[in-house]
């Protein structure tokens, strides 16, 4: 299958982890708890996984040896911990402002933080350039926020701050793809790039949960029996930054932005209009953003902006 097709399913999956973990996030009333189960559930499955897969073991040894020539610094191993704060931030907000504006909002924070990344080479396939149709991108992306938005923007039930924390959301996962495309290409291995993802990000929630209860600010409550989508989140989460690890090698960060944008666009606005949050609505100025969104893939050519396949390093 295309990289291109796989990337825009990606951006399905995480239209769909928003409102798995939106959906347990507003049931708990406590959106860190909700990330915690989300990520938790999601070391679990990985860590089954690896417990049967030797190719997973066979990336950790060469990760390891990595480390050990110093072909990778230790602090990226960390991106992980950007992606419990990623789960953290959307299972707070996309209750409040519903699936499509968050998508809208993470869009603009990615594409504005994929040219900074792959600007400095920061996935580890090479520098690109920040040409004029690829700034044009993501300006048009950036654009496409305050349109989506521009009929609520007086509305008591919109919180602007909710936006802005999704624009710093996509930007710290845009940081998170980066370095998970440098890490899977020294374990040449996926799913262990997965492992170690789910190990840092789910170390990151229970300290933080734990801060917050010592702090008298967070109360664990009782998970609720259903329905059983509301706990899928873990399992979508495996299973894309497998993906994503892979194919953002060879796109390109802002590549791979752009063409995930349909897949998450699409979904998110058939989710809220099929199954949305309380106070939500599908509006004219949400399916034009949602179409500048789509120009901004045009605007940014995507199909001359690919980066050469990375090189070993030896």
């Amino acid at each position: 299958m295309r990289l291109d097709i796989l990337a825009a399913l990606s951006g399905v999956m995480i239209a769909l982890q928003a409102r798995a973990n939106g959906e347990l996030s507003h049931r708990l009333n406590n959106g860190l708890e909700a990330a915690l189960v989300s990520f938790g559930s999601g070391l679990i499955i990985i860590s089954v996984i690896a417990a049967f897969n030797p190719a997973i073991k066979e990336g950790i040894h060469n990760l390891r040896t990595a480390v050990a020539n110093k072909e990778i610094a230790r602090w990226k191993f960390l991106a992980g911990a950007l992606g419990g704060s990623f789960v953290a931030i959307q299972t707070n907000i996309v209750p409040l402002i519903g699936v499509a504006i968050y998508s809208v909002a993470s869009i603009a924070g990615q594409t504005a933080m994929s040219l900074i990344v792959d600007r400095i080479g920061l996935t580890g396939g090479g520098k690109k350039l920040i040409s004029r149709r690829r700034v044009a991108a993501a300006v048009l992306t950036v654009l496409a926020v305050f349109v989506s938005v521009f009929d609520r923007i007086d509305a008591k039930n919109l919180s602007m701050v909710a936006v802005i924390l999704g624009c710093i959301a996509g930007a710290v996962v845009g940081v998170q793809r980066a370095l998970n495309g440098q890490i899977n290409e020294h374990s040449h291995q996926s799913f262990t790039t997965s492992l170690l993802n789910f190990i840092t990000g789910t170390s990151l929630l229970v300290i933080l949960i734990i801060g917050g209860i010592v702090l008298g600010k967070i109360e664990l409550v009782a998970l609720p029996a259903g329905p059983w989508w509301i706990y899928t989140g873990g399992v979508i989460g495996v299973i894309y930054i497998a993906f994503t690890s892979t194919i953002v090698q060879h796109l390109g960060v802002l590549t791979f932005t752009l063409f995930s944008v349909g897949g998450q666009l699409v979904g998110s606005l058939i989710i809220d209009l099929v199954s949305p949050t309380d106070g939500v609505h599908v509006s004219a100025y949400l399916v034009t953003g949602i179409v500048m969104t789509y120009l901004g893939v045009i605007a940014g050519g995507v199909s001359s902006s690919r980066v050469r396949k990375p090189t070993r390093h030896k």
